[in-house]
């Protein structure tokens, strides 16, 4: 019996002169795979410039770089002078005419010590939220049967927001034909109220104050309070609240000056409480 052949491995990728001496399969399969490589299916594609322009442009990395400096209120000489640019390339930089390269723009970022991600992360938004009145929710005062205000929040949709706006309606203290008495509380915080319409008693601790439109009123809310409506029309107001004890006013500045941070305050006032318990 014959010993069978063993195969061969090629010591190194064929040439061309073996390519040319090899049977006419073997050409076949390797102009097939010269066909269908990667290399050549590539250069078909092709990125316009606007394209380019446009995804730089988004980035808007001449106007980082400028609100970095301005914050620092740094002139473009001096950050020219710590990144060894002239001024006037950074100007044409900030400005959106040139491109900074990957280099120049380490060189700047670790002037601010920032890092290169920064020029390239999406931006972070700002708080904005418009309160549209047909979406807003028109809810009773809670806890009795014949509510003696309503009122709507203004602010229902910042998250984790520590004024609560309000506006509200005081209905008249025999709308219903019989006398009510107004409903004291307190809460942690202060208050302000701005009389848009009506007339306005609010009575706080044991002295009672009058307010006709266009009054204004700051109080401290831990002391008991209540409101009500003193003429015969309902009275409208806008109310502020704040989710902050008022002893801690102080200490909150010495904090801020010595550039601590407040931990988020639980604090909530009795409209906050009633509008989250309603969703």
């Amino acid at each position: 019996m014959m010993p069978a052949r063993a195969k061969t491995i090629p010591a190194h990728l064929p040439t061309p002169a073996d390519l040319a001496e090899a049977p006419d399969s073997v050409r076949d399969d390797e102009q097939e795979l010269t066909a269908a490589s990667p290399a050549e299916i590539q250069t078909d594609i092709h990125i316009e410039n606007d394209v380019v322009e446009t995804c730089i442009s988004d980035k808007r990395i001449g106007m980082r770089i400028k609100a970095l400096r301005l914050k620092k209120s740094m002139g473009l000489v001096e950050l020219g002078r710590h990144t060894g640019l002239s001024a006037s390339f950074l100007s044409q930089l900030e400005t959106g005419r040139v491109v900074p390269t990957l280099r120049n723009l380490a060189r700047i970022s670790m002037v601010f010590s920032k890092d290169l991600n920064y020029f390239f992360e999406p931006e972070p938004q700002t708080l904005f939220r418009v309160h549209r009145k047909k979406d807003r929710l028109r809810l009773p005062q809670s806890g009795v049967d014949e509510p003696m205000y309503f009122f709507e929040s203004l602010g229902y949709l910042v998250p984790g927001r520590e004024l609560d706006p309000y506006l509200a309606e005081f209905l008249p203290l025999d709308a219903a034909g019989e006398k009510r008495e107004p409903r004291p509380h307190q809460h942690h915080g202060c208050e302000f109220l701005y009389v848009l319409k009506g007339a306005l008693d609010i009575r706080h601790g044991e002295t009672l104050h009058h307010l006709e439109p266009g009054d204004a009123v700051y109080f401290d809310s831990a002391t008991i309070h209540s409101y009500s409506c003193s003429g015969d029309k309902p009275a409208t107001a806008l109310i502020v609240t704040l989710q902050q004890q008022v002893g801690a006013t102080a200490a909150e500045g010495e904090r801020r000056r010595n550039g601590g941070r407040r931990g988020p305050s639980s604090a909530l006032t009795l409209l906050s409480n009633e509008a989250r318990a309603r969703g």
